[in-house]
């Protein structure tokens, strides 16, 4: 991901709301009235931390230079609740990102917040030597939502971590070196998977040996369209002429996240799956955003596929925003770590997994998947009829509460309006809507809140976007 604007502090706050009063008054005047953001029975307690720009000189202080920031003010986010956040003065915001980064059922969902509790006053950890139901009971409700044969899980902190692992143990039960990955994908900030993820931002690659990146089976700007088995091609390509005909596996995500809500083109993956199956390699699905039922018509992201992977990794929503991970695979496969001493001090600890076995109970209870599932259809529908209004919009797409639209500044050539988008991302911000952005040229809108998304909160977020790409 790129830092939106260079990192600078803010001169005072009153600066900050004066450029919020003015974005609304241009506004006002240019455009029809501001849409009303949904009612909502929630107000935070009254916030007497440090402001935002004390914050943000202390964290340019002492923390990484690597950090990035979205908007020109950043925010100072002090309370969430559902799909809502809440800054330092009160003020309500739509979160239409936060679910792809870490909460799936809602901010501080009170289910997931019980547990977490429950099990953080018994007991907060105890070593792998130790047994502790909270890690196999949430093992064995995690296997359940998994097709095929598999059945054995291993815990990790993070989607890194199980990326990581997953990449390890292709190549420990081949015996092979060799790793496909696709370009424009995303996998992780650790070295393998740096190695592993081909994004556009040479900041997210990490050179490493053994490790190949096919064609991206984009459907909007990829050179076969739609047609998935033409770019499958590659892959074969790869084995035949890359390596000694033999890999370890082959890793994608379903929609690729971080690239811009771009699918795999169909007939993409199946083809693919058969190449490495034939060349002794196991297949790995990244199913870190994409997965727990974010798409609504599957609750993995390679469902809609037809394909079932050797490995599947998740991360994030899993957790609703507790550090945790997890690798699913076949007793089969997970025999090959007997063969190293593989523990994680942290992954499936008593508490994190005792909050990932109540996020996975809410999302059952609260049907979150079929709300995904309508929701996001309706969401995507009002998208594409705003893409008919304007034609900066390029491309609408995704599945589910999984959406991308991307912004252009000539459709027939699709050149990005990599500029544009910063300036629809400030209005929608100082109107109350919170998203995200990717894609290969950083010009796509990531559209992916919480699973409690609602028709109300659709509207208010295609309206504001309508504004804000009037302005323009």
């Amino acid at each position: 991901m790129q830092r939106l604007f260079p990192r600078k502090l803010s001169s005072s706050l009153s600066q900050a709301r004066s450029f919020s009063q003015l974005a609304h008054a241009d506004v006002s005047q240019t455009t029809p009235a501001l849409p009303k953001m949904p009612p909502f029975d929630y107000s935070p307690p009254p916030y007497e931390g440090p402001r935002a720009d004390e914050i943000l000189k202390k964290r340019s202080q002492y923390l990484s230079p690597s950090m990035f920031y979205f908007y020109k003010q950043p925010l100072n986010i002090v309370d969430g609740k559902k799909q809502y956040l809440f800054d330092e003065d009160g003020r309500r915001y739509l979160d239409a990102f936060g679910g792809i980064a870490t909460v799936c059922c809602g901010h501080c969902h009170p289910e997931v917040i019980e547990a977490t509790i429950n099990q953080t006053k018994r007991l907060q950890h105890s070593t792998v030597v130790y047994l502790n139901h909270a890690i196999a009971d949430f093992a064995e409700a995690l296997a359940s939502k998994c097709p095929g044969d598999l059945k054995v899980v291993f815990f990790t902190n993070s989607g890194t971590e199980a990326n990581e692992l997953a990449l390890m143990i292709a190549r420990l039960h081949t015996g092979c070196h060799d790793i496909i990955s696709i370009r424009n994908s995303y996998h992780g900030n650790a070295a393998g998977t740096m190695g592993a993820t081909a994004q556009c931002n040479w900041k997210f690659n990490v050179i490493q040996s053994g490790v190949h990146h096919a064609l991206n089976p984009d459907q909007y700007r990829g050179v076969f369209g739609s047609d998935g088995e033409k770019y499958a091609i590659d892959v074969q390509e790869i084995i035949d002429y890359g390596t000694s005909g033999r890999v370890a596996g082959f890793i994608s995500e379903a929609i690729q996240g971080v690239g811009g809500i771009s699918e795999l083109a169909p007939g993409y993956l199946p083809a693919v799956y058969k190449s490495i199956k034939k060349a002794g390699g196991l297949c790995i699905a990244d199913e870190v955003q994409a997965g727990f039922a974010r798409t609504g018509s599957h609750f993995w992201g390679f469902e809609a596929h037809g394909v079932i992977p050797d490995i599947v990794t998740m991360a994030k929503g899993i957790g609703n925003g507790t550090p945790l991970g997890a690798v699913v695979t076949t007793p089969e496969i997970a025999q090959v770590l007997t063969r190293r001493s593989y523990f994680n001090t942290f992954g499936g600890n008593p508490v994190c997994t005792a909050t990932g076995h109540a996020v996975l109970k809410v999302i059952e209870k609260e049907k979150l998947q079929e709300n995904a599932f309508i929701v996001g259809s309706y969401l995507k529908g009002r998208l594409k009829a705003l893409q008919e209004k304007h034609e900066i919009i390029g491309d609408v797409r995704g599945r589910g509460l999984m959406l991308g639209v991307e912004m252009v500044n000539d459709r027939e050539k699709k050149t990005p309006a990599k500029v544009e988008i910063l300036h629809v991302m400030e209005q929608m911000k100082d109107m109350g809507v919170l998203v995200g952005k990717g894609g290969h040229f950083g010009n796509v809108f990531r559209i992916t809140p919480p699973l409690c998304f609602t028709k109300a909160d659709s509207d208010f977020l295609v309206d504001a976007m309508d504004i804000a790409m009037s302005k323009l």
